[in-house]
């Protein structure tokens, strides 16, 4: 039976032409790079453009006004954000402040940085709102014009769930679809991966924009055939949590045509052996630690 299904998501992974297998170590900046920088933000994602990543990755959610946020919750986590009025709110009323229910106007009035995060002791801490996507796109290409003169990929999740349709964020059909639509001013699609631990979003997406590359996050105990069944198809990256992978199931996922990016890969020592593994690149709030051992871009800011 493994041998019959792994011969059948073959043949799909191989007849799905609109998926792109790139052989390059890809380092991607989580949330930008949440262990030295305020995560989401601007400044994130600039200093992980100078740690030289070769992708910036964020998530996405909707505000009541229809504007793409980068946020990795779809409200104010309390950990890390204070209210308008320079106050910090409690767990239990998290929820209360849901961005879909709020403008961007009151979106940006919240400092999601001065507080620093508690997980990461190196953060610097400093005022900064959540930007909207635009927003990070314009300044990310203005930045890579002027100084990088690299052209990193955006990682975007769709940060979906059935319980929080139309909740917490719209449907998926219209979720995605402000998504690609706001995208495609901006940077070109061949730059763009959509990743999502909900498979609808990748399923909808591979109907409707099959051009635009996928991955497809994983920290279910599943096996890798368990989960392309699931899905109906290999998608460009599979990306998983990082201890779940072996040697194995890395070779497996080449077999099938995906990349392997897991996440999020934090300490040196497994970013050595996780790449020796023949991981093709890794998810870190480290990127600085992965530029030591010359897995990033030498980068030099153009003069």
């Amino acid at each position: 039976m493994r041998i019959f299904s792994t011969l059948l998501i073959l043949l799909i992974a191989l007849s799905s032409g609109s998926q792109i297998y790139l052989p390059r170590f890809d380092v991607q900046g989580h949330r930008g790079c949440r262990g030295i920088k305020p995560e989401n933000s601007i400044p994130a994602f600039i200093t992980a453009l100078d740690s030289g990543v070769t992708t910036l990755e964020m998530d996405l959610a909707i505000t009541k006004d229809h504007q793409i946020v980068v946020s990795h919750e779809p409200w104010m986590a309390s950990s890390i954000c204070m209210n308008p009025e320079g106050k910090a709110i409690k767990v239990k009323d998290e929820l209360k402040y849901n961005i879909y229910k709020m403008t961007y106007e009151q979106v940006k009035a919240w400092d999601c940085g001065t507080n620093g995060n508690t997980r990461f002791p190196e953060q610097e801490k400093m005022k900064v709102s959540k930007p909207l996507l635009k927003e990070v796109m314009i300044t990310v290409e203005n930045y890579i014009k002027n100084y990088t003169n690299y052209e990193v990929d955006y990682s975007l999740e769709i940060k979906t769930l059935p319980e929080w349709d139309n909740k917490f964020h719209p449907g998926v059909e219209e979720f995605s679809d402000m998504v690609y639509s706001l995208v495609d001013q901006y940077i070109p699609l061949e730059r763009v991966v959509i990743q999502s631990f909900d498979f609808r979003v990748l399923k909808y997406w591979h109907e409707k924009y099959p051009q635009i590359r996928l991955a497809a996050l994983v920290e279910n105990l599943k096996t890798i055939d368990e989960n392309i069944q699931s899905l109906g198809f290999a998608p460009s990256i599979y990306s998983p949590e990082y201890t779940l992978l072996t040697r194995i199931e890395v070779k497996h996922c080449h077999d099938l045509k995906m990349r392997v990016i897991p996440w999020t890969v934090n300490d040196e020592k497994e970013m050595i052996a996780l790449k020796g593994m023949g991981v093709d690149g890794f998810i870190t709030d480290y990127p600085d630690r992965a530029r030591k051992y010359k897995m990033t871009l030498n980068i030099k800011r153009a003069n």
